[in-house]
């Protein structure tokens, strides 16, 4: 009997023990038990995973728009619409260099609806008026002609120029401050005035007379006319001015500068630039000495101070690159010049004309 009742004392004893662990456990596996200092642990370890996941999740997307080159656009497509005045080779290493930029930072992500003028303003403002109707989502101009027809065909799309000279004088901006304040910003393609002069003397130092031949319809050409003018006077360097309405007159007018100069100065014109050969048949024959603003005029000169136009191109496409992905506001953009440029000198004209190149230029190759 004592045995039964000491058998009976162990198994309830048991029972009791099994009971009480089956209890812990279960209180430690449901949340629903936990104390509220349980519950302020975990909640605290859910907001400190929460801010883990969150910082993870903004450094994967902070790490998406540092690899911006990448793709930061969550599958946007951009669309661009882009307006060339004419095709020369200045104008076309302009565009390659802005569609260049625009590829490398947005690879698949962005289109370019590119159309080309012909040389006719009438050709930019159909143009342009087509990319405001098709609602792009910038206008890229290239050339001044093309700038001022995109200018008239919207005020609310970002319009970003490039190979224009002088943006005050393009778009007839009294108060100049280095940016527009609309919607437009870009890129110049003006070499510094005064270092053309100082390259003409360089080759020349006793020239008497320098002929200054451009288009007149182009606002910009007129502007760095004006430059040189002033420079020359500085140094007492007698000049005249021959102008062609468009490219009909270009071959009269500088067998007129040919006659009455020493030497011919032809600024950044996309008119003149159309007719180099017309121009190298006239001045190459008469011996006279042609300086250019740029190097695709220099196919029928001396010596430019050059530029490049590519790089020029593809600094403006980063700058669309800020105005499309990050909202920049064009208008507040400064304009942005080139960074270098470089004494270059014609070889096969030199020679034809036996001139001797000064110290300092590298020689005009074919882009």
């Amino acid at each position: 009997m004592r045995i039964v009742k000491k058998l009976i004392s162990v198994m309830t004893a048991a029972v009791m023990i099994a009971s009480l662990t089956a209890c812990g456990n279960e209180g430690s596996s449901n949340p629903s038990i936990s104390n509220s200092g349980s519950s302020s642990s975990n909640k605290s370890i859910t907001s400190s995973n929460s801010s883990s996941n969150s910082g993870s999740s903004s450094g994967s997307s902070s790490s998406s728009d540092s690899s911006s080159a990448s793709n930061p656009t969550d599958g946007k497509i951009y669309h661009i619409g882009i307006c060339q005045l004419m095709e020369h080779t200045a104008l076309d290493a302009a565009t390659e260099g802005f569609q260049a930029a625009l590829k490398d930072k947005l690879g698949d992500n962005v289109e370019f609806d590119l159309q080309n003028a012909q040389g006719e303003t009438t050709n930019c403002s159909t143009i342009c008026n087509g990319f405001v109707t098709d609602n792009v989502d910038l206008i890229m101009a290239n050339a001044t002609a093309a700038l001022q027809a995109a200018v008239a065909s919207t005020n609310s799309i970002p319009i970003l120029g490039t190979s224009v000279t002088d943006y005050a004088t393009a778009l007839n901006l009294p108060d100049w401050n280095g940016h527009t304040g609309t919607n437009v910003s870009g890129t110049s393609d003006l070499a510094p005035i005064d270092q053309q002069e100082d390259m003409i003397l360089e080759f020349l130092p006793d020239v008497k007379t320098v002929g200054i031949a451009y288009c007149s319809s182009e606002p910009n050409s007129v502007y760095q006319s004006d430059l040189m003018k002033k420079a020359l006077d500085e140094d007492g360097v007698s000049y005249k001015e021959y102008t062609a309405a468009d490219s009909n007159e270009i071959q009269s007018v500088i067998t007129t500068a040919c006659d009455e100069c020493d030497a011919i100065y032809i600024p950044t014109d996309n008119t003149m630039a159309s007719s180099v050969e017309t121009i190298k048949n006239v001045v190459v024959p008469a011996g006279i000495p042609l300086f250019a603003g740029e190097s695709g005029i220099c196919g029928a000169g001396v010596a430019t101070l050059s530029i490049s136009y590519y790089d020029i191109g593809y600094a403006t496409g980063e700058m669309a690159y800020e105005i499309l992905v990050y909202d920049k506001d064009a208008g507040k953009m400064d304009i942005q010049t080139a960074s270098q440029t470089t004494k270059k000198y014609n070889k096969e004209i030199c020679e034809t004309l036996n001139m001797t190149v000064p110290d300092g230029y590298e020689e005009l190759t074919a882009e």
